[in-house]
């Protein structure tokens, strides 16, 4: 008897409890008899008794859990500390301590719950983790960047037979990256309920094989599973909406379906004047299967896709749809201030359009498989994705996670490079090319429309190495202009700049400070491995070979401290710093990647004592001309150059330094910065006023240090104080100082060089959440932002 249960996916993120430290959970004997024990509960009486969810370790220890919701990082959390011996990582993972955590859940489900199938979902927990379900082991997984499933179906309690309980170890005290990692299930955990006869766990494949204005094939392989314990008879019905909901095409299958078993059924539909994927028209279609089993529908499985066609080419770079594109990324790790590697999915969408609104087009997720919802994003947005597996490793585990990457990932248009590695150590070696062929011929067959890539930053061309792989990926392939001779040599090879620049920079520092761990925006401290941004790019617009930028990186992140280490507890790369406040570099990129006009001048012109004194002015621009001028006399006209920027020597004097850009003798932009006065008030800037009431979407709110007369008083580092009341929270502060060692979870925060930055996070209550923010001696500032059920955003 078919149950006829249509699949069901719930999110588990609410009402989980938190323990930090070890609980000692004995391996399971004499399980399930009178006496015994199981993996993590007793039997007395006749009742399991949970370990962790009565509070009780091994023996009469005390555990004290906190309630938290997911996605949570606890390493942010804590206090950073220098010692090694004390318990931190090191400086490379930003001097936050590791450790071992313990999570647990309850749930309870009714009786006709039982006979189908249920699976539970962790798109990603740090570490190795553990899991145990009303007292059973369930499994172990060792990788905390691709998601992993269990089928809980056997050992769940339906109905009568009591509550769920979920247990789960993340062990975080070993290291995967040389960056901050973070700790906890720091990513969506998911419950998933299907009919025995299902769509198989990403088990729709999508193709585009021909693409025209005129008319696009779409190709649907689709797998079905069936998990009864006789061979059915079924059908797949596909049906493809455009974006509007509107159905555009629809065809069924028949089959049959072995027990225990998968069988995959290939359909092809073609798409009538279908509207095409690009950055900037990210059109998504969506196929909807649904699987029949003797007239009653078991299962209906939606798959979002796009219709484009990419094209690579030895010469000409990248094609999309038939037109060339420069490829105008940045290197990202999983992380932000205020919550660590814990980004609620807004959170993510904000990062996101920050790039956007930079001028970029594309997104390097360095160096692991991204959250499934950035994908969603990109998707959404129009963000070319270049998808990164963790590490070169062809163990059962290495393929396995390789393999998931690729299955879960392979239907989004946004997604137009497989990187298979990131500077390895056996980059260039025999044993290495093996294991990168094994990566590459893995990934062919689960998916041969994209190609392969390797961010190699040596031995490139050392025993066939890179032949493994579609595309060479030249990470600062700047050095010695390595990238062109190997160009001259092998005409033949694609090549892309997949990690360019690290340029070392501190948003509003003007000057190194070795003391403090700060590096000029001017570019005095470079690595000897990097170049500044105007390098990087002109070297792509000269030579369109070499088909794209990906920059070292979009935002600043925890860990790698570069040049300097402690007290300096985050990197300088980032084009924008943790909090997504913009750096003099944004602008550059801004200026060279957009048509429109754009004019940006630094430093900023508050020097007291330095009157009469020379000081540097740069400018980017991307008009024809730019006028810069003082307190109105006019100090000169230059002609941009198009992938640079431009100079002149100043003798300070207080007041308005202002640039004019035109095209022709019309002004098309301006920019100015003006000497400001003493710190006056506070101002805030939300970046909505309305969120969902889901009790996750969080709102960044950024928070100005102004003078009397309105101006951003770019060295103000006042300590504001924020108070939230009504339907929200603080979820966060930050305020981008690579050396600040202020708490992320507080409700404290100085401000660097004029700005911080607070999260508000809403409840799952619909009201007004307000936000006041004081400080001795400012005039302080309000603003309410309303939450909603609707859809805001």
């Amino acid at each position: 008897m078919r149950s006829g249960t249509v699949r069901n996916k719930r999110k588990l993120d609410e009402d989980w409890s938190f323990y930090k430290g070890e609980i000692r959970i004995p391996y399971a004997v004499k399980a399930g008899m009178t006496g015994g024990i199981t993996d993590a509960g007793v039997l007395r009486d006749g009742e399991w008794l949970d370990i962790a969810y009565h509070d009780r370790g091994m023996g009469e220890q005390k555990l004290e859990w906190t309630s938290v919701s997911l996605p949570h990082d606890w390493c942010v959390e804590q206090q950073y500390v220098q010692d090694e011996l004390l318990g931190a990582r090191d400086g490379s993972h930003g001097y936050l301590p590791g450790g071992i955590g313990f999570y647990r859940r309850t749930f309870t489900l009714p009786a006709e719950a039982a006979g189908s199938k249920w699976r539970i979902r962790f798109d990603g927990v740090s570490g190795t983790s553990t899991v145990w379900v009303n007292g059973h082991l369930i499994g172990s997984h060792h990788g905390g960047y691709i998601g992993f499933s269990y089928d809980l179906s056997d050992v769940l309690r339906y109905g009568d037979e009591g509550v769920n309980v979920i247990l789960v170890k993340v062990d975080a005290t070993e290291c995967e990256g040389w960056w901050y990692e973070g700790c906890g299930i720091y990513r969506h955990v998911w419950l998933e309920n299907t009919d025995l006869v299902h769509v198989a766990e990403y088990g729709t494949y999508v193709t585009t094989p021909e693409v025209a204005k005129e008319q696009a094939t779409v190709n649907i392989r689709t797998r079905i599973r069936n998990e009864y314990t006789e061979d059915l008879p079924v059908t797949l019905r596909t049906v493809i909406y455009d974006g509007t909901g509107v159905q555009i095409s629809a065809g069924s299958v028949d089959a049959h379906a072995q027990w225990y078993a998968e069988t995959e059924l290939e359909q092809s539909f073609q798409v009538v004047q279908p509207k095409l994927w690009s950055p900037d028209t990210p059109y998504l279609y969506k196929a909807e299967s649904t699987v029949i089993c003797e007239g009653k529908e078991l299962d209906r499985y939606e798959t979002v896709f796009g219709i484009r066609s990419i094209r690579f080419d030895a010469g000409e770079g990248f094609f999309l749809n038939g037109e060339p594109l420069l490829i105008k990324g940045t290197c990202n790790h999983q992380d932000f201030a205020g919550v660590g590697v814990a980004l609620p999915d807004s959170l993510i969408e904000y990062k996101l359009r920050l790039l956007k609104e930079m001028g970029s087009n594309a997104y390097r997720s360095a160096h692991h498989p991204p959250t499934p919802e950035l994908l969603d994003i990109c998707d959404r947005i129009g963000m070319l994705v270049m998808d990164e597996n963790r590490k070169l490793d062809s163990s059962p585990n290495g393929l396995s996670q390789l393999e998931r990457m690729l299955y879960r990932d392979r239907n989004h248009p946004s997604i137009i490079i497989w990187s298979l590695e990131n500077e390895e150590v056996l980059e260039g070696t025999v044993t290495g090319a093996r294991i990168l062929k094994t990566l590459a011929d893995t990934t062919r067959r689960i998916d041969p429309t994209r190609p392969t890539c390797a961010a190699l930053n040596h031995g490139w061309y050392e025993n066939g190495y890179n032949d493994a792989v579609e595309i060479t990926g030249y990470n600062y392939g700047h050095r010695d202009h390595l990238d062109l001779r190997d160009h001259a040599q092998h005409p033949e090879r694609l090549m892309i700049g997949s990690e360019c620049a690290s340029y070392t920079a501190t948003r509003g520092i003007y000057e190194d400070d070795p003391a403090k761990g700060y590096c000029s925006e001017y570019g005095t401290n470079i690595p000897s491995w990097g170049c500044t941004p105007q390098q990087a790019w002109s070297d792509l617009v000269n030579n369109r070979f070499l088909t794209g930028v990906f920059m070292w990186t979009g935002f600043d992140y925890r860990g790698e401290p570069t040049p300097y280490l402690w007290p300096c507890i985050n990197s300088h790369f980032g084009l924008m710093d943790t909090c997504g406040f913009p750096k003099d570099s944004y602008y550059y990129m801004k200026a060279v990647w957009q048509e429109e006009p754009v004019v940006h001048v630094l430093p900023h012109w508050n020097w007291p004592g330095s009157e009469g004194k020379p000081i540097e002015v740069r400018v980017f621009a991307n008009t024809d001309t730019v006028e810069l001028s003082l307190n109105g006399r006019s100090l000169g006209e230059q002609q941009v150059e198009k992938t640079g920027y431009l100079s002149w020597e100043v003798n300070y004097e207080p007041g308005e330094l202002k640039a004019v850009g035109k095209h022709g003798k019309l002004t098309v932009a301006e920019k100015a910065v003006v000497t400001a006065g003493q710190p006056y008030r506070i101002a805030l800037f939300p970046d909505r006023q309305e969120g969902r009431a889901d009790g996750s979407d969080t709102i960044p709110v950024r928070v100005a240090v102004l003078d009397r007369q309105g101006h951003i008083v770019p060295t103000a580092d006042n300590e504001i104080r924020f108070e939230v009341t009504g339907a929200g929270k603080l979820l966060g502060v930050g305020n981008g100082n690579p050396s600040s060692h202020e708490a992320d979870k507080s409700t404290l925060r100085r401000a660097f060089n004029g700005w911080c930055l607070a999260l508000i996070q809403t409840s799952s209550e619909e009201g007004a959440i307000q936000l006041k923010a004081v400080s001795a001696g400012l005039a302080g500032a309000e603003t309410v932002i309303q939450a909603n059920f609707k859809d805001n955003s």
